[in-house]
């Protein structure tokens, strides 16, 4: 018997045992009668929601999370460092095209990009991403720190954390007039250069890094590795918030003789028909830029389900490939090798650092950019 014959056989039962006691001779029997009727209403009620009940995604309404219906619209807030909007640009409709023929759901996003450590530092003061996919690990850390993130975080997805990978190239003016060819070059007496700064900038602290292993790969130590790189920087030109405010400032402002910023940048401004030339050295250091779900506003928004599959969206080949058109290098180094066009895309790499060459990000960051460090020390000296 089905729970509609249930509740009406009940009903009518108690129906009768009322009316046959009570004969309708009393007020008392009068209300006795309205107050089940009152609940055979809601009871119907009920059960006509009961087939249709809405769906979490998030976690239960227990634990503090809303409920959103599987075919009403849901909003997630991405924030992100400058240089992958693009790629997210041309992604997102992919996903949302996905999400509802998955779950009949419609999907929309707030963005937000800018430097990596600006980004996180409005995360943690309140803006409310439910996903980021930043320059460096290390600011996803300060997340888990603030308890925003859990902290197996690189666990929950491929490649740990890692959602697009590149290098560090040598962008010049046209004609290469300084003849910049390496990292080296950028210590010269004739050579001004620019970065952004990496007490904001993410991509910055990869370029700060590379060059650090760049003396040690060459046979130096790091006494030797910070006199280059002091004397590097004594030779910036620009200091930017943020990748973005550095390419302006080298391409739109021409300031500068060289521009150090990601590889994926140049090759975009490339296929966009921008005559840029520039140098990816063959002794490089990966730029490995994670993603990750923002657990603590997750499940605030009832938004984990829809913000994971994203997450997970990000990993398919699909998805992949618009990171590579817009320049970023494959997750897997390999299929370099194994395709003629990527390999005349991106140049061979001789040797690669790493960041775990340093301890992580954790130990690189507080070696070296944490208020005090190796950086602070080494611009007070061009101050």
């Amino acid at each position: 018997m089905g729970i509609w014959q249930v509740v009406l056989k009940r009903t009518e039962l108690l129906i009768r045992f009322v009316t046959g006691q009570l004969k309708l001779k009393s007020l008392h029997g009068l209300i006795s009668l309205f107050v089940i009727g009152a609940t055979l209403s809601l009871t119907i009620a009920s059960c006509a929601g009961g087939g249709n009940q809405a769906k979490t995604t998030g976690r239960s309404p227990t634990d503090g999370a809303s409920l959103i219906t599987a075919s009403g619209p849901v909003e997630l807030t991405l924030v992100a460092y400058a240089t992958p909007k693009m790629a997210h640009d041309a992604i997102i409709p992919k996903f949302q095209e996905f999400w509802k023929q998955e779950k009949g759901q419609a999907v929309s996003f707030k963005q937000s990009y800018g430097g990596s450590g600006t980004q996180t530092r409005a995360i943690v003061d309140g803006l409310e991403a439910d996903v980021v996919h930043l320059a460096v690990g290390v600011d996803v850390d300060k997340l888990v720190k603030a308890g925003l993130v859990k902290d197996d975080w690189q666990k929950r997805v491929p490649s740990d954390g890692t959602v697009a990978k590149t290098v560090v190239s040598i962008i010049t003016h046209e004609g290469n007039p300084k003849n910049i060819k390496s990292f080296a070059d950028l210590v010269r007496d004739d050579v001004r250069w620019v970065t952004a700064d990496p007490k904001t900038s993410g991509g910055a602290r990869w370029n700060f890094l590379a060059l650090w292993d760049y003396i040690l790969k060459t046979g130096g130590d790091d006494a030797k590795a910070q006199e280059f790189v002091a004397k590097a920087y004594k030779n910036v030109a620009v200091l930017s918030k943020d990748a973005r405010e550095s390419t302006d400032a080298f391409n739109k402002q021409g300031q500068g003789d060289a521009l150090l910023n990601y590889e994926n940048e140049v090759i975009l401004a490339r296929s966009r028909g921008e005559k840029l030339e520039y140098v990816t050295p063959e002794i490089n250091f990966a730029i490995d830029t994670p993603i990750a779900v923002v657990d603590k506003n997750v499940d605030k928004h009832g938004t984990r389900e829809v913000a994971e599959a994203f997450v997970k969206f990000l990993y398919t080949p699909d998805a992949q490939a618009e990171f590579i058109k817009m320049g970023y290098r494959p997750l897997n180094s390999e299929e370099i090798a194994k395709n003629k066009d990527l390999a005349a895309k991106y140049p061979a790499i001789k040797t690669l650092g790493n960041v775990k060459e340093f301890g992580g990000w954790n130990k690189a960051q507080e070696r070296f950019f944490s208020d005090g460090a190796v950086f602070d020390q080494i611009r007070a000296q061009f101050r």
